[in-house]
């Protein structure tokens, strides 16, 4: 399907609604505060103003950082543009843009949906964080399934700028396009998924590794600490500068991609056929051994003070590539 990107989108004075304000939603809400938008989240917890407002209050000088707060919004002045509504009817009645963020349970997201058809402008466009319950079983009791179309970012959103856009069975061309312009005006990186499948793209990647990862500890070939060493000081920079096709084609040398082909893929090919063939599994013992190991290597440090590190490394990085390619422009 030939994608056209609307140009120049604004999205200054638009109103969204967040449907759950839990990690995701708060992440999302400073996106959208800092591309100038009005936020409304709906959400039943007694408390979510008070988390927003503490997530919101680090989460933007993240983006401050990256030279990403596109509205110069501050923990001062949020608050004008930010509101909170229970009654989800209500709150998503003068919508442009829906952000779905609700726990990942089919029926939860299925009422949700039906809810927000009957009371949502004719122009919104539905968007879910889901990351891995389909649009297509979303939407099955909507009149107008192709409104709905995930956008599943990686976490956290307002951090990294990847957004997987997978629309349904039933699909628009329209709000297909609407949804790569909206998530592209926000400076995110926002990539069309043509098939729906289990866990899409970044999460079958994962799993895939993981399941290695695991392996491997489970087997004493290495230790959890000393894996996440290798992966830091090896393919984790290298398929950030360049992804696994790019860095195999220049693995090929001056033959590029067929010369790896040739000579290098018939190893890898037979590797992948004893892989098969390893049992991997959460049992009792392999649990057990990652816990163990985990708490004795990042146990001596709070989840926060883990959490800070990883967003410094990371800005950092985001922060050089933006170099890159603004360079290259």
């Amino acid at each position: 399907m030939e994608i056209h990107i609307m140009k120049q989108l604004s999205l200054k004075g638009k109103n969204v609604t967040l449907i759950g304000g839990g990690v995701i939603g708060a992440s999302w809400a400073t996106v959208f505060l800092s591309g100038g938008m009005s936020v409304t989240i709906s959400d039943p917890d007694e408390n979510i103003e008070s988390k927003i407002d503490d997530y919101f209050r680090h989460a933007i000088a993240d983006l401050d950082k990256m030279g990403k707060n596109y509205s110069g919004v501050t923990p001062d002045n949020y608050l004008k543009n930010i509101f909170f509504e229970k009654d989800l009817a209500k709150a998503v009645k003068a919508a442009d843009y829906i952000q779905e963020n609700a726990p990942e349970r089919i029926d939860v997201k299925k009422n949700i949906w039906k809810t927000v058809e009957e009371n949502a402008p004719a122009h919104t466009l539905f968007l879910s964080s889901s990351s891995g319950i389909i649009a297509t079983h979303q939407s099955v009791d909507l009149t107008s399934p192709e409104r709905l179309i995930i956008g599943h970012p990686f976490n956290p959103p307002h951090l990294l700028p990847l957004v997987e856009v997978v629309p349904g069975e039933k699909k628009d061309k329209k709000y297909i396009d609407q949804a790569l312009a909206f998530y592209s005006a926000l400076g995110k990186l926002p990539r069309l998924i043509n098939k729906e499948v289990d866990g899409f793209v970044v999460n079958r990647l994962q799993s895939a590794i993981f399941k290695e990862c695991v392996y491997l500890v489970s087997q004493g070939v290495v230790r959890v600490e000393e894996l996440d060493d290798i992966v830091t000081s090896s393919i984790g920079i290298r398929w950030a500068t360049g992804g696994p096709f790019l860095s195999f084609h220049l693995g090929g040398g001056a033959g590029g991609m067929g010369h790896f082909l040739e000579h290098l893929a018939p190893g890898m090919e037979k590797r992948w056929g004893k892989q098969a063939l390893e049992v991997v599994s959460f049992d009792d013992k392999t649990k057990k051994t990652i816990t163990d190991q985990v708490n004795a290597s990042y146990g001596r440090f709070a989840i926060p003070q883990l959490e800070k590190s990883r967003d410094v490394k990371e800005i950092s990085i985001m922060k050089i590539l933006n170099t890159f390619s603004s360079e290259k422009e």
